[in-house]
């Protein structure tokens, strides 16, 4: 017998007691890993996001124009590149001359930008994870890519699912789907961490308590 028979041999055993290929097989994945509460998975997904170096803040809707113009100023941006559908009253108070999101834009002028504020379409805690899908409120793919500075604004507890099973269950795999765990870096060359290779150096997150928000409201 060949070392080719033998090994067909052992496979053969290996397989005889295996259901046929027309047989359905379950996978008993986990949805989500651990019971949490709704504020312990927004805990998590702040501490995901920062672990892969996203910058967290947290606020209210009242508080919320300032912060955005607080975190605009810290970083010295004159120009801030705004998606269509972004709520008008975010940007308020932010002293910096807005950009609108142009099919006509080149590259080179989204380069010249110096940030860029978005929503997003659903957060995942256990992988600390921001998912766009080309919404009204984050234009496209493109102006969260090429300028070096991105706040996401993220609606806690709204927006936020505790695992990937339960996030592709509201995204329509159809759009334009952009999967964001922290700022654009890469290892590849050396093992050396570079930063902003494929997308923004800096990404911060503004976790938005709409709870609270409603609280004040009513």
């Amino acid at each position: 017998m060949s070392s080719r028979e033998r090994i067909l041999g052992r496979v053969r055993r290996a397989l005889a007691d295996a259901p046929g290929e027309d047989t359905p097989i379950e996978r008993a994945y986990l949805r989500e890993h651990g019971d949490r509460s709704v504020e312990e998975t927004g805990e998590l997904l702040a501490e995901n996001l920062a672990d892969y170096r996203a910058i967290v803040h947290r606020c209210t809707a009242a508080d919320l124009p300032a912060t955005l113009a607080g975190m605009l100023a810290a970083r010295g941006a004159k120009t801030v590149l705004v998606p269509p559908g972004l709520e008008r009253s975010w940007l308020a108070e932010a002293d910096t001359e807005q950009i609108p999101d142009r099919v006509e834009s080149t590259p080179h002028e989204l380069d010249r930008i110096d940030s860029v504020v978005t929503a997003c379409a659903v957060a995942v805690a256990e992988t600390g994870t921001i998912v766009l899908d080309g919404g009204p409120d984050q234009g496209r793919r493109r102006i969260t890519l090429v300028p070096d500075h991105h706040i996401c604004v993220v609606r806690v507890p709204d927006q936020v699912v505790s695992s990937v099973p339960q996030a592709l269950e509201r995204l329509d795999p159809a759009r334009p789907l952009t999967w964001i765990s922290g700022p654009s870096a890469t290892s590849d060359i050396e093992l050396d961490r570079v930063e902003g290779v494929h997308g923004p150096r800096t990404l911060e997150v503004v976790l938005l308590d709409t709870q609270a928000s409603a609280e004040v409201n009513s």
